[in-house]
């Protein structure tokens, strides 16, 4: 059987990794991020090195090199400059997004940690790991400094308006944050909301010593303040006070309660061990019924067989699946996508992920950076690829 060489790495990589393992890599990295900018910049200016033609917006003017910290070591890139150069916005400003959206959150976690051994908080590992990334003095002066920038950009991205985004999902997750010398759990609201061509979009990021319904409240009020509307679902676990916010904040928009946690929330509700697998078919027959006449009348029967097997388990069916059947009101091609959380769950996996890494936030400042640095990348992402649901045909 011949063999089929399937890598499409260059035997430049290649030999590279080969000869130096993962040392090759911030090489590596220089290569790819060199290339990636230098295609950026022909696309900005609508030609090729030396090409004539009619598309043409500006010139290219040289580099300028960039050293980039990075964690798996220090490399320098060339930035490609532009001459006579306008966006078809009017700005003239060149700067390849392929280097700054890779940049942003590696530069929050280096002011995270750097932040958390400043304050004290922080162990010798953490001290060791800032020593290697940080690529300046950890002092108070260098990290506020170093903050000033990215914080302009991530407050913006933050503040940016809104416009119409027909669905709406809230989550919350936690993070610990030290506070007046004591740990604490601070919660990160965030919202994604899914625009009118289908594309969904991370809307806003909040972070504070609370999920409570004050929170969850201005954290509405401030999506609405940058100009959401057209809102025809909320999709959400029941997360304490977020009812009476969204209520509060976004009126007689309907509700659909996370079926998938739904679930979960069941099981404690169930006597006995050898219940919990005919539970969770029942909820999932009533959840994957064909409209919501069937789904209540498959409730009905499913209250009635447990009343007396388990009480507080139909007790608490019936008052609180009727919670996930709200999306049997839209589009049959959108209910797979609205019926749960999940796809934000995703999201929140991901910063769990990268957020370990500093373990604990020296404050609240400093956890909001880096979860909007994510964001903003994942949000970026998000705009790039192919439509999450449509609207067409509904």
């Amino acid at each position: 059987m011949t063999y089929q060489n399937d890598c499409t790495l260059s035997e430049q990589f290649l030999d590279q990794l080969c000869g130096q393992g993962l040392d090759a890599l911030p090489e590596l990295i220089r290569i790819v991020l060199n290339n990636a900018m230098q295609l950026e910049r022909q696309k900005f200016l609508g030609a090729a090195p030396h090409e004539r033609t009619e598309q043409r917006t500006g010139y290219a003017n040289g580099y300028k090199d960039k050293t980039l910290d990075l964690r798996v070591g220090r490399t320098v890139v060339q930035v490609p400059q532009t001459r006579d150069a306008q966006f078809s916005s009017g700005g003239s400003n060149f700067y390849p997004q392929s280097l700054e959206k890779g940049t942003r959150s590696e530069r929050a976690l280096k002011l995270a940690l750097a932040e958390m051994y400043i304050q004290g908080v922080s162990t010798r590992k953490v001290a060791a790991i800032t020593e290697q990334l940080c690529g300046f003095d950890v002092t108070s002066s260098a990290v506020s400094r170093a903050t000033q920038e990215l914080d302009a950009i991530l407050q913006e991205w933050r503040e940016r308006s809104l416009g119409e985004f027909a669905y709406l999902y809230l989550d919350a997750r936690y993070e610990s944050v030290h506070l007046s010398g004591l740990q604490r759990r601070a919660a990160v609201l965030i919202a994604i909301g899914v625009d009118l061509e289908g594309k969904r979009q991370v809307l806003g990021v909040s972070v504070a010593i609370s999920e409570h319904e004050v929170h969850w409240r201005s954290f509405l009020q401030s999506l609405l303040a940058r100009g959401l509307r057209g809102v025809r679902l909320v999709v959400s676990d029941a997360h304490e006070g977020i009812q009476a916010a969204t209520r509060s904040v976004l009126g007689g928009v309907p509700w659909q309660r996370c079926r998938f946690h739904l679930q979960q929330n069941a099981s404690k509700y169930v006597p006995k061990q050898d219940l919990k697998v005919p539970v969770a078919a029942d909820i999932r027959a009533i959840f994957n019924a064909q409209d919501r006449m069937e789904a209540e009348a498959l409730l009905k029967r499913t209250v009635q067989k447990y009343e007396k097997s388990a009480p507080k388990l139909a007790d608490w069916m019936e008052q609180n699946l009727p919670e996930g059947m709200t999306v049997f009101a839209f589009p049959v091609s959108h209910r797979r996508l609205l019926r749960t959380t999940n796809g934000l769950e995703r999201v929140n996996r991901e910063l769990r992920r990268r957020t370990r890494v500093a373990s604990i936030f020296p404050n609240e400042a400093s956890c909001l950076r880096l979860v909007s640095a994510l964001l903003m990348e994942i949000s970026d992402d998000w705009q790039s690829d192919k439509a999450y649901l449509t609207f067409t045909n509904e």
